[in-house]
């Protein structure tokens, strides 16, 4: 049996209220690199060797373009690692916020036209909306 409105608006309120206190949040994730400097007489060069590092880079991706940030381990890598976990909090959040929104909608009333005339025009308003998009090509 499907949760009263009142019940999921509810559920939507204290969701809303754990985004506004999530605080400061970042998409990406840090990664540990060992590089090598090209150099042939450096010890990275020799066979079985990991190369200079560990060192700490957070990356991301926005829109396509690619961002990349060498940080620093102590108290900017902790930074960083809190931010990217509220942001994993902040997409779960989203998603449920979504699906409390979805049975939302559906459990709100569907209004009713009485009138044939007024029926009649909504068809007309409707159709006028939706015909361009399947237009045979």
């Amino acid at each position: 049996m499907p949760e009263p409105l009142a019940d999921l608006e509810q559920k939507r309120d204290v969701l809303y209220a754990r985004l506004r206190s999530l605080g400061d949040f970042r998409r990406g994730s840090i990664t540990l690199n060992y590089r090598k400097c090209g150099k042939p007489n450096c010890v990275c060069a020799q066979q079985g060797h990991p190369g200079h590092g560990p060192q700490f880079l957070w990356s991301t991706t926005i829109k396509g373009k690619s961002y990349a940030k060498s940080i620093k381990p102590g108290p900017e890598m902790q930074k960083y690692e809190e931010e990217i976990a509220r942001y994993q909090t902040f997409l779960k959040l989203c998603d449920e916020i979504l699906q409390v929104n979805e049975q939302i909608c559906d459990a709100r009333p569907v209004g009713e036209i009485g009138d044939e005339k007024e029926l009649e025009e909504l068809k007309k308003k409707l159709l006028k909306k939706y015909k361009g998009k399947y237009r045979k090509k």
